[in-house]
């Protein structure tokens, strides 16, 4: 499908603010359910899982289902010199859509649960060890998606990125933002999702320079083989936060 740069950074928008609606929303009805902590990362890492893979599958043919600046940033670097490739206008449309609708996401959840609309988080994130999370969390996905699309794999993005993401939950420190734009938008929630203010650049730089590590496995690994990364031929990302 051959969208034009409004209709895909209409999708990239609705699909990060559902995905941030998700993250949120699930956070603050496990804490509803239970006070047990494990239970509540459970339920919350599983409704993200199902909600990302549905959204993938969903609105990837328009997009490309980026939802992640990290992934646009990717798929722009690894295409660059392909004249099928990316442009870096399309990029900076992604990425305002996708902060736009993250923070978006955050006011819907809140609505939905009847939390205040607006209210910044007091989660204090600010550690080495979860920066560190952070940054493998960021590098396995990168590494996974421009991984399918050098395989040949794309058609397994929407459960393969999924499943990625709902097992990073678990195994980062962090549990696996992955995603300036959701990071960003997790800012405006003080639930159980939620990320101070403060905390917030140190978690995207972590982003970034996951980022930069997982291209750099991927040309290690693949070689520096360019592929398509038009939204409907690209693989995206998430979280919390995805992959086309």
């Amino acid at each position: 499908m051959n969208a034009s740069l409004v209709r895909r950074a209409a999708a990239e928008a609705i699909g990060t603010g559902l995905l941030v609606a998700v993250v949120v929303g699930s956070g603050i009805q496990a804490t509803e359910l239970s006070r047990d902590a494990g239970v509540q990362l459970l339920a919350n890492s599983f409704a993200t899982t199902f909600g990302l893979g549905v959204l993938i599958l969903l609105l990837g043919p328009v997009s490309g289902a980026h939802f992640n600046p990290a992934v646009s940033l990717a798929a722009w670097v690894t295409s660059r010199r392909n004249p099928d490739g990316l442009p870096l206008r399309d990029v900076a449309a992604y990425v305002s859509a996708q902060v736009a609708g993250a923070i978006g996401g955050a006011v819907l959840a809140g609505a939905m649960f009847a939390e205040p609309l607006v209210q910044f988080s007091t989660h204090d994130r600010s550690s080495g060890h979860l920066w560190l999370g952070e940054v493998v969390a960021t590098a396995g996905l990168i590494l996974l998606i421009l991984g399918l699309g050098r395989i040949g794999r794309t058609a397994l993005a929407p459960a393969a990125v999924a499943s990625y993401i709902g097992a990073a939950y678990w195994f980062t420190s962090s549990t696996a933002f992955a995603n300036p734009a959701v990071t960003i938008g997790r800012a405006f929630t003080d639930t159980f999702a939620g990320i101070a203010p403060a905390s917030v650049a140190p978690f995207i730089a972590a982003q970034l320079l996951g980022t930069a590590l997982g291209l750099g496995i991927v040309t290690a690994v693949y070689g520096t083989r360019t592929v398509p990364a038009r939204p409907e031929a690209a693989v995206a990302s998430a979280q919390p936060e995805l992959a086309s």
